[in-house]
């Protein structure tokens, strides 16, 4: 998967030196990329755009 052109957001829950990060590229056709910000090496979980909005409605209503 060629991520070269994501461009990574951090979320907004993130804080300076706390163990929360998390950044999110959604940039990209067709797909949502997340990754953790300590390790940008590390696996990218990626969603399709309907399972991503169906996770961030659920997360917003419970």
């Amino acid at each position: 998967m060629d991520l070269s052109n994501a461009q990574w957001r951090t979320s907004t829950r993130s804080s300076n030196g706390g163990n929360t990060c998390v950044e999110v590229a959604d940039n990209l056709p067709d797909a949502v990329h997340v990754r953790d910000s300590k390790d940008r090496q590390g696996p990218v979980l990626t969603f399709t755009t309907d399972a991503w909005r169906t996770f961030v409605h659920t997360v917003h209503t419970h």
